[in-house]
């Protein structure tokens, strides 16, 4: 038996992570093979664990490619990319990242919050494009006094929250279930808290129980002075019916970090000066990368020693 275990890593990750898993396992790289089929086949009686991302996730195929995997460690809180069923089916354990990344991704949310609101890259555009000697800029919105809908009112969501109150906002969120623990007022109807919002925060979890959850009726509901933030997945807002929208001044803009297929935004978009639009970048700092990769391999080592996980899923 060698005194490394071997596992496959499906795509590019944080190069110190990447490095990390060179160094403590024998890191066979998914992303680089020329022919998967062939890859996975040639490593099927020697891989045991799997480390991947929360956009390339792991599916029945590749689960079913390395049958003596017992790990699927995630360097992501989402999981919606994981088939979660076929992984306990085949008593494969998954973990994830939770709680490190909890900060960056607030604070991202945050600056796309006061970012559209006060129009900053479309400002940035104007003096760019010498603008600026020809008139004046158009105003912003101020935040203060509004009210900041949040959907999804977990670790990360409690943290915008909290910052959106220091900027003199109102909360009010949506989630599954009120949670008794939370001060902030609690809407069970979604569409009517669009209603009651100026700005909409999306920060819930991908997978088929949400996905679109963000449609027409609740753009209608949002309004032509509302805007849009989303720093969930892609997949939980109609990205088409959000596109017309935008288009008709349904809403008056909005802020992505996220969309339905990355890396790859909707080009009707990219003209369109009240959207900002950014890479899925909000847990994209060092300091929260480099967390969020040695809790992946805490994870893997746990499981390789035979401990439980740290952060299990499921």
């Amino acid at each position: 038996m060698p005194s490394k275990q071997e596992i496959v890593v499906t795509a590019p990750m944080y190069p110190p992570t990447l490095a990390a898993l060179d160094a403590d396992f024998i890191a066979h790289r998914l992303w680089e093979a020329k022919d998967r089929t062939s890859f996975l086949a040639g490593l099927a009686d020697r891989v045991t664990g799997i480390a991947t991302m929360g956009e390339t996730g792991a599916d029945a195929a590749l689960m079913d490619a390395l049958p003596k995997v017992k790990i699927i460690a995630s360097n992501s809180v989402g999981v919606d990319a994981i088939d979660l069923a076929a992984a306990k089916a085949r008593g494969i354990g998954v973990s994830n990242t939770p709680g490190v990344l909890n900060e960056c991704v607030a604070d991202l949310g945050m600056a796309l919050t006061l970012a559209i609101s006060r129009r900053l890259v479309e400002a940035d555009r104007y003096v760019r494009a010498g603008q600026w000697p020809k008139g004046a800029f158009a105003f912003g919105t101020k935040l203060g006094g509004k009210t900041m809908g949040i959907v999804g009112m977990g670790r990360i969501g409690q943290q915008v929250a909290q910052r959106a109150a220091a900027f003199g906002m109102t909360i009010v969120y949506h989630s599954r279930h009120k949670k008794p623990d939370i001060a902030y007022r609690y809407y069970d109807d979604l569409a009517a808290m669009a209603a009651a919002s100026d700005f909409l925060l999306l920060i819930l979890p991908g997978g088929a129980a949400t996905k679109n959850l963000v449609d027409a009726r609740i753009l209608a509901a949002l309004g032509k002075k509302g805007f849009l933030i989303n720093i969930a997945r892609g997949s939980v807002v109609d990205e088409a019916a959000l596109v017309r929208a935008l288009q008709d001044g349904v809403i008056a803009g909005a802020a992505l970090d996220v969309f339905a297929d990355e890396p790859r935004a909707p080009e009707a978009l990219f003209a369109m000066d009240n959207v900002i639009l950014q890479p899925h970048q909000a847990s994209a700092t060092h300091e929260t990368r480099t967390a969020m990769g040695q809790l992946m391999i805490d994870n893997l080592k746990a499981h390789f020693a035979g401990k439980p996980l740290l952060t299990p899923v499921g």
